[in-house]
């Protein structure tokens, strides 16, 4: 696949990914524990205003998903992957929140032990859904340290670790909301998918580029997150120093080889927002299409009003809304700061 300039710089080995009989196996597997999620036509407000009548732009609302995230997809999949030892000594999770609930949502289902490791400062409205759930909350001072701590845990309590982005099951997992949006909404020109550590992004862009070749697929980081944007450019994975953004669920400190491989297979571009981006999207998704989003869940609309105008003004775009997991004050507050475009 040619690359523009953010694409890595040296061939890799092509990692295995989900084919088209194993995504709807696991659709499959998972119907009647997930849901179809519905899409939904933006015809109003900023995008009526901004954009070329020719224009469609639609929602992926996975933000209605049980647990408020497409999380559960991989989650599941991945519990259910076990096998009885495995299960009967539990599972560890690390995340900033989202994998958190749905580790905990899916184990709890399965009748398994679940311990997940949290930095204290994640939302309210996570920690609460994980223990509501029955899951042990294990609290750092960062998501590092969060992800050191479940490691050490599925070492000394052999513990099977449920990692949030990285494995074929997770993408098998993500692969489904592609799956089910080229049912939804065919003949595609592009899908602008949000990216944490890759594992949505590298599932839902090997659905729809094993559907349809042509579809773009545009991955979209934080500035102060943009782990596999370098990775692009470098042609390996790479580790973060710092993760600095209002995306808390878009903050994976690194790549990792697997996921990595399956988003420079299918994904077409990596493209970078702002975290003042994220805010203003936030507003617009929520005055014209009255969503209560997460930072996370305003990145797809922040590329396409963004670095991703000129080259999809007059498309069929679909943009994928992931999250809501966000407690009624942080809305408030980062709705509240958003600042007007200069």
């Amino acid at each position: 696949m040619s690359q523009p300039e953010t694409s890595a710089a040296h061939t890799l080995q092509q990692a295995p990914y989900p084919t088209l009989t194993d995504i709807r196996q696991t659709a499959d597997r998972l119907s009647g524990k997930t849901l179809v999620t519905p899409v939904w036509r933006w015809q109003t407000g900023e995008i009526e205003r901004t954009l070329s009548p020719a224009t469609e732009v639609w929602l992926k609302l996975e933000l209605f998903q049980k647990t408020g995230t497409f999380k559960l997809r991989g989650a599941l999949t991945c519990i259910e992957a076990l096998d009885d030892t495995a299960r009967k000594r539990g599972v560890v999770a690390a995340s900033a929140g989202n994998h958190a609930v749905a580790v905990a949502y899916a184990a709890q289902l399965a009748g398994v032990s679940a311990k997940v490791a949290m930095p204290h400062h994640a939302s309210p409205a996570r920690l609460d859904a994980c223990r509501q759930s029955g899951a042990e909350i294990l609290l750092t001072d960062s998501i590092h340290e969060a992800f050191a701590l479940a490691n050490r845990v599925a070492a000394d309590e052999g513990r099977a670790m449920m990692h949030p982005f990285d494995g074929p099951n997770t993408a098998k997992g993500t692969a489904t909301v592609g799956l089910e949006l080229m049912q939804q909404v065919p003949e595609l020109d592009a899908v602008v998918v949000p990216v944490g550590g890759g594992g949505l992004c590298g599932g839902i862009s090997a659905a729809v580029k094993q559907l349809n070749p042509a579809c773009r697929v545009y991955g979209v980081e934080p500035f102060g997150a943009d782990a596999m944007y370098r990775s692009f450019m470098s042609g390996h994975t790479e580790e973060l120093d710092t993760v600095d953004t209002i995306a808390d669920s878009l903050g994976a400190p690194y790549t990792l080889p697997y996921s990595f491989g399956v988003c420079h297979r299918f994904v077409d571009e990596i493209v970078r927002v702002s975290d003042d981006d994220l805010r203003r999207s936030m507003v617009h998704l929520f005055r014209d299409m009255k969503l209560v989003t997460e930072p996370a869940s305003a990145a797809a609309t922040a590329a396409l009003l963004g670095p991703l105008r000129e080259r999809l003004n007059g498309k069929r775009v679909a943009l994928i809304v992931c999250g809501t997991n966000i407690d009624a004050p942080r809305f408030a507050e980062l709705l509240a700061q958003a600042q007007p475009k200069t």
